[in-house]
C-alpha cells in the first residue's frame, strides 16, 4: 500500500509536542519575538556555494507566522560542548530577551568519541552542557526548548530503518524532565518520516545526488546526515509541530515548494 504525503506527515507529526503559553514579556511590549537555534550542520544555514545542501534551521521560518525572526546560530561541527566553548552560546544570550525562544539540538559531534573538542558522554558532559543553554535562556527569561537530534537515514539491507544516535536521545529526554523543559522529539518524529518514506524516498530528501545533477556537487553526492531543500523543509515542519502552536503556520500545508528557500552569499554561522 502505498502513503501520500499527507498520510506521512500526519504520522510524523504524531508524536511532536506542541506547548501553548500566555502571552509573552516580548510581545507585551510590542518587541519582535525571535527563535535562536543552537545547533550543528543539520541545522546549519548554507551558502550558494552549498546549493542544494540546507539545514533545518534555514527553513524554520516558513512555518512560523511572519512576525517572528529566525537568528540561526547552527554551525556545522558544533556539539553541545564546542558549541560553547567556541563562545557561541555566550553570543546567543548577549542578544536573547524575554519572551524569546531557544532552541537546542546536539548530538552529532558529540558522539564523536576520538574528538576530545567536541565528545561528551550522554549521561554526564552532554547533560552538563546542556544545563548552560537551558539555564542562560531562563535566566534572560527566554524559552528555552530542547530538540533531539535529527535521525541519519539508516537503513539494513532488507529495507528496515534503524536508530543511530544511541543513548543521547533518551539522555535528553531524561534531562528535559528533570528540569521541567520543554522537548521536541525531533529523533522519533524523524525516524517515523523516514520509515514511512523507505530507502529509496528518503534519497529525495537527503543530499543524494546524480553526477551533473547539480553544479556545486558535479561528481553527484550519497549524504545520509544532511538534507537537500526539500528534507530540511520537512525536517522544519517536524520541528515547528513543537514549537508554541500561535506562533506557527502552514504547520499542515503538505506543497510547499523547495525554492522557498534562499541561500545567502556565505554561511552566517562562519561569517
Amino acid at each position: 500500500m502505498s502513503l501520500d504525503r499527507r498520510t506521512l506527515l500526519r504520522a510524523a507529526l504524531g508524536g511532536a509536542v506542541a506547548s501553548a503559553y500566555q502571552m509573552s514579556p516580548a510581545e507585551a511590549t510590542g518587541r519582535r519575538r525571535t527563535v535562536f537555534v543552537a545547533g550543528d550542520s543539520t541545522a546549519a544555514t548554507y551558502a550558494t556555494a552549498d546549493v542544494p545542501r540546507a539545514g533545518w534551521g534555514q527553513a524554520l521560518h516558513v512555518f512560523l507566522r511572519p512576525e517572528m525572526t529566525v537568528e540561526n546560530a547552527a554551525l556545522s561541527g558544533a556539539s553541545s560542548k564546542s558549541f560553547a566553548d567556541l563562545g557561541r552560546l555566550d553570543r546567543i544570550l548577549a542578544a536573547i530577551g524575554p519572551g524569546d525562544v531557544l532552541l537546542v539540538s546536539f548530538a552529532h559531534n558529540d558522539e564523536k568519541t576520538e574528538d576530545p573538542a567536541r565528545y561528551t558522554e550522554p549521561w554526564t558532559t552532554f547533560q552538563d552542557y546542556l544545563r548552560l543553554y537551558l539555564d542562560g535562556a531562563r535566566a534572560r527569561k527566554a524559552r528555552p526548548i530542547l530538540v533531539t537530534p535529527v535521525e541519519r537515514r539508516r537503513f539494513r539491507a532488507d529495507g528496515t530503518p534503524y536508530l543511530s544516535h544511541g543513548e543521547y536521545p533518551d539522555s535528553m529526554r531524561a534531562l528535559a524532565e528533570a528540569t521541567r523543559t520543554p522537548l521536541i522529539d525531533l529523533t522519533a518524529s524523524s525516524f517515523a518520516l523516514w520509515s514511512a518514506l523507505g530507502p529509496e524516498a528518503t534519497k529525495d530528501h537527503f543530499l543524494w545526488l546524480d553526477p551533473g545533477e547539480e553544479p556545486n556537487y558535479p561528481d553527484g553526492a550519497a549524504d545520509n546526515t544532511h538534507f537537500q531543500a526539500h528534507g530540511a523543509i520537512e525536517v522544519a515542519r517536524l520541528v515547528a509541530a513543537g514549537v508554541p502552536g500561535r506562533d506557527r503556520c502552514a504547520l499542515r500545508d503538505p506543497d510547499i515548494p523547495d525554492d522557498v528557500l534562499t541561500w545567502p552569499p556565505t554561511r552566517p554561522a562562519e561569517s
